[in-house]
Formats: C-alpha cells, structure tokens, sequence
C-alpha cells in the first residue's frame, strides 16, 4: 500500500531502482544534491541540476516543467554518499511565478519503474519560499528510507545550497537559472496537458527512467482583430465550452480577436475505432484515435502523443543502457582492484561475465525499442495521410485540392523531428495557432549539419526558401483577409526567394528597402501593437481606429541587422517581446554572428524566437525528457508547382474579400 506521508515522517523503501514524480501545475525546476553523513554537500559535483542532470545513480529534469520524472539507483551511489535531497525551485526571470504560496501545492511521489507508488507527499504551508527541500532519501543502518521534509527557503535556490554546506552556492544557483533560461529558449512547447478522462487509449512505451518535462503551455490570445470583439479572456479554439461562455468585461486580459458569428469548433463525433485485437497481436492502429472536440482535434493529440511516446521510450533505452555501462564499469573495477584476481583464468571470466551481462542487458533494451519503434511506424503510416492541410507535408494529397478555408486550425506544421535511435520515423513538429513566439530562420553556418556548409550564400538562400514556406502556410491556412505579411528586406538580397510571394500578390505591400523602408514597417507594426495594447487596457477594444488593420500581422526580417540602426533594433524586439500578444508576429531570416557587433543587447531577442534551421539540425528539445532531436523544416517539393497554386488562391480569395 501506498504510504502518504507528512512533514518529518519517514517510510522504508524496499528497492534501490526507483522514480520520483513530482507534479506542481507550474512549471518548475526539479534537482538533487548528495551529501555525506552530516548533511554537507562537499562540491558543485555533488548536485544533480538542469545544467548537469545526470551523477552516478541519478538523473534529473533538464528543464522547468510542471510535471517531473527523476531517476534513482541508489546502490550505484558512492559509499560517501549518506543522503539524496529532492530540490525543488521556482524558475526566476522567464515570466513564472514569484513563490510558492500562489502556486498549487506541489505533490511528490515515490514509485517503482513499473509506476507502483511507495509513497507520496503533499507540500503544504509553503508561502514566500522560492526553493523547498521535498523528500529526502538517506541510509540507516544499511538500508534506504524516504523522509518528507518540505523544508522552504525564501532566498531560493543560493539558499538552500548554502544550507547544505556548499561553498560556491550563489555561483551554482545562477548557473542553474541559466541552465533553465536556455532550455525553455530552445524547447519545443508542449500542449496543453490531457484530462485523465481525455487520456487516449492507445500502446505506450516503456516507462523512462529519464525525467518528466511535461507541462501546461499558455495559450496566448489568437490574433485575429474584430472590430465587434468587446470582450477579454475569451475561450481557447477547441474549447466545448466556448458556445455557452458569457462575454466578459474588458481590461487585464488579452483582447479576444475570434470572429464573433464564426463557429469555434465542430460538434464532438465519436473517435474511429480500431479493428478487433487478435490475441497476442498489438493494438492496430486507427488515425484519430485520441481524444479531442472535432477530427482535427484528436490528430493534433495524437500527433503530440506519438511524439511524447517516442522521446519516452527512447529516454528509456538510453538509460538503460547507461545503466548497463555502469553496472559493467564496476564490476570490471571491482576485478582489477583485487590484485589476487588481476591475472589468470579468473580474471579473464570475471571479465567475459561482465561483457555478457552487458550486451543482454542492452539486447533487452534494445528488442524493448524496436517493439516500441515499430509500433510507432505503423501508426505513423496511418496518421499521416489522414493530416488535414495545416498539419500536412507540402508534398500531400490534400495541398492539391486546397480551398481557402473558412477557420482558423488549432495548429500549424512546422517541420519534422527525429532522433538517432529512430531512422526513418519521423514525428510532425506541430504548433499552436496563433504563434506564441515568433520564429528565427537561422541562416548561418551554425545552422548546417556540421557547421561546415562552404557556400554561405547558398544557406541564406535556402532560409529565406524555408520563411517563404513557413509564411505561405500561415497564408493558406487562415480564412481571406485574416492574415497580413510584411517582409523587410534592405538590401534586396532575397528577391529570388520572395518572388512567390511577390508575384502571386499576397503581401500587403511589396517588400521593403533600404533604411527608410525598414523604419517605415517597423513605425507602422510598433504603432499597431500600442494601439491594441491601450485598448486592452482600457477595456474598450472596439474604440480602435477604423482604418486599423484587423488581421493577424507577420513581419518577415531578412538579412538582419543591414539597414538597422539603433533604433530600429529597439523597435524589434518590442515588437518580438509584446507583439504576439496582440497579433502581431515575427519571422528573422538571420545569422546571429552578424549582429555580434550589438554584443549582448541583442541575446534576449534570439532567446525570445524558437530557432528554426533551413537544413536538418539536432537543436530542438523536447518538453519531457530534453533530447535533442534533429530539426528538418517543411519545404516544397522540388519542381512543385502546389506553391504557386495555393497562393494564387489566397490572393484571389483576398481581392473577393476587399471588394
């Protein structure tokens, strides 16, 4: 039975290979520290962080998440280590919350790696603390127990470190909230999380014995302008509940800019269902089989949970063959310390015994992620074609029958992601609509596989290919006269590439030049986005001006920082900081080693942008365990002609919609 535990109560713990799962319904950060038997952290080697996750018998969350998986082995631990304290700490300057006490009280459980919980702790009475001391694992006389400690420090994490002996704890605190910074810069952010109800029934992979980086995202306000929208905080797209939602009083809240007479989501219908299981055959798998409002809904869930199951079983894999390497390590040590056995026969089977058990161990974990990959590959063989056009490949069937549509999607396809274990499986790197954070094409040498791509040229070319691409979804897939896009492009230098977008007439205005044309977007988008964010605040968004451009905004930047001066750098990153929450997005086509002379002024602006690469590159993480999975971006077709055919619809759709 499961112990429920309260402050200062311990409980045996009747296994060395454990999990804990920590769940706080806001994103924070998870740790660990190893000390002696007098509660002394002895170095920075000591502490498992996001910036260096993994010790000997050990393995935390690499990011701030709402939901965490830490991995335990706690025979792996050295003798010097007495005790393992859970850390516990709240993320500081990205915008989360400022302590505890506003934050739901924070639940751990400890678990067996088949999930069977041996005991749980709520911590309550938290207020001004930043940092918490959760659970504590230490030896008494021989043998491993957990204690509930929920010991707060309203000084966070330099704090707590320093509590616990730690020369260097303010340098480590920083260096662990930059760890964090970094990680939610370059994650891929995770929907919203499903209801235990809405938990889709479907093959899961083997439990990871990496850590949980699950968590809620925010959905930002969509971006559309109605002119009759006079109310705040409307529903989410999907939402059941958005039919029967009273209007609400303006002010604090983003301006909801949903058409007011458009429907907001299809009647819910049932899921597909799958074909009768023979016995001792997997699952089928059936296209659409998650939970969700509309058909739409359901792929987007099950899109995400194919991804989730597939960084899940690979955390799996890979942890199970480091434990393998470990467990083969030290029993090799074990032979070679012993000079009675570092010789003859002895030895030699000492060492043929540990290389056996390491290549089962890693057969095992293995044939575990092959089962685990196929099943995933047969899904993704079903999913696929049955992808709507925001989610679909460019070289899909729907792109040919493409019509304007009449709603937004909840979602946008902006490439796919792969990991090394996984060839040939890739997963749709889908993200909600509208944009939450604008989008850096990087188109420097860093962006290439190896970084070694010789023709620069020919790499700035291929990302204003991949803006164009990415610019052309967002067009097609808003209804006529809902989507606006501006492209800067001083120099001129990406003519070429933007000629689709040129010719078929779906820019508001043609691309802009050299200096004065650069200030001349900039003024007029800085000037929308105050204009909306004082009518927010004054809770009458229907005050705004009549001439005032009621679609959505995309400012393409190319070739940045030519034609930039000091102010118009300003005016970006206003624009990249306060822009998506009324509408207005940003797209970089830039080499950040360009705009080095700016130094560090400009490092919040990258860190602001999720960082897209116009060939394949492992820069992404995920939300739950923090692998790095290569990034290949949705392109066209070579020799397609379905670029120019959506398009040319789009602004047909567009000059019936200004008449």
């Amino acid at each position: 039975m499961t112990a429920e535990l309260v402050r200062g109560q311990n409980h045996p713990l009747p296994q060395a290979r454990l999990e804990i799962r920590v769940s706080a319904g806001k994103p924070i950060v998870a740790g660990a520290t190893l000390s002696d038997e007098n509660g002394k952290v002895h170095g920075v080697e000591w502490v498992a962080h996001p910036g260096s996750p993994t010790l000997p018998g050990l393995e935390v969350s690499k990011q701030a998440a709402a939901d965490h998986r830490l991995a335990f082995d706690l025979d792996a631990l050295t003798e010097a280590v007495h005790r393992v304290s859970v850390l516990l700490a709240l993320p500081t300057g990205v915008g989360g919350p400022a302590r505890f006490g506003s934050v739901a009280a924070p639940f751990v459980a400890v678990t067996g790696l088949g999930g069977a919980e041996i005991a749980s702790y709520t911590i309550t009475g938290l207020d001004a603390e930043t940092a918490v001391v959760a659970l504590e694992l230490y030896r008494r006389q021989g043998a491993w127990k957990v204690r509930a400690v929920g010991q707060g420090y309203a000084g966070g994490l330099a704090e707590l470190l320093a509590d616990q002996g730690l020369p260097q704890a303010p340098q480590l605190a920083n260096d662990i909230n930059e760890a964090v910074a970094r990680g939610l810069a370059r994650s891929v952010a995770a929907p919203p999380p499903r209801t235990a109800e809405g938990d889709r029934s479907r093959h899961t992979a083997a439990s990871a014995l990496g850590p949980d980086q699950g968590g809620p995202t925010p959905q930002g306000a969509t971006g559309h302008v109605s002119q009759q929208a006079g109310y705040v905080g409307g529903p989410a797209q999907g939402d059941p509940s958005a039919a029967t939602q009273p209007p609400m009083p303006g002010g604090g809240g983003p301006v909801n800019y949903s058409h007011p007479g458009r429907q907001a989501a299809a009647p819910p219908s049932p899921p597909p269902t799958a074909p009768p299981v023979q016995p001792g055959q997997p699952a089928q798998p059936v296209a659409g089989d998650a939970t969700g409002w509309s058909m739409e809904e359901r792929l987007y869930n099950q899109v995400w949970g194919m991804f989730e199951d597939l960084a899940r079983t690979t955390a799996a894999y890979r942890s199970a063959v480091d434990f393998a390497d470990s467990r083969m390590e030290q029993e090799l040590d074990k032979v070679l310390s012993d000079p009675r056995s570092r010789i003859g026969g002895q030895a030699d089977a000492a060492r043929e015994t540990a290389r056996a058990k390491h290549s089962q161990l890693v057969d095992q974990a293995r044939a575990a992620l092959d089962r685990d990959l196929a099943q995933l590959s047969a899904e993704a063989e079903v999913v696929e074609p049955a992808l709507p056009t925001a989610f679909a490949r460019w070289d899909s069937p729907v792109w040919q029958g493409y019509r304007v549509p009449m709603e937004i999607p909840m979602a946008l396809r902006l490439g796919d992601l792969q990991l090394p274990e996984s060839s040939g499986l890739s997963i749709p790197m889908l993200v909600r609509l509208p944009l939450e954070r604008g989008l850096w094409i990087d188109s420097g040498r860093a962006g290439s596989p190896d970084g070694s791509l010789a023709d620069s040229d020919e790499l700035r070319r291929l990302a204003v290919d991949t803006a164009v691409a990415l610019a052309a979804r967002l067009l097609a897939v808003y209804p006529a006269g809902e989507y606006t896009v501006h492209v800067i492009d001083p120099a001129g230098s990406g003519a070429s590439a933007l000629a689709p977008l040129v010719q078929t007439g779906v820019l508001h205005t043609p691309p802009a030049v050299g200096a004065a044309g650069v200030n001349d977007v900039l003024a007029r988008l800085t000037q929308r986005v105050d204009l909306v964010q004082m009518a927010i605040r004054a809770g009458a968004a229907d005050s705004l001006p009549p001439d005032l451009d009621t679609a959505e905004q995309l400012l393409i930047v190319n070739d940045f920082p030519h034609g930039f001066d000091d102010r118009a750098v300003t005016q970006l990153r206003y624009l990249a900081d306060e822009g998506p929450a009324v509408g207005v997005h940003l797209m970089m086509v830039a080499d950040r080693e360009d705009a080095a002379a700016y130094g560090p002024l400009l490092d919040p602006l990258w860190r602001s942008l999720l960082r897209l690469t116009p060939v394949p590159d492992d820069h992404l993480a995920d939300p739950w365990v923090g692998h790095a999975w290569t990034y290949e971006p949705s392109l066209v077709p070579p020799g397609s002609q379905v670029l120019q055919h959506v398009l040319t619809q789009v602004a047909a759709a567009r000059r019936d919609w200004n008449r």
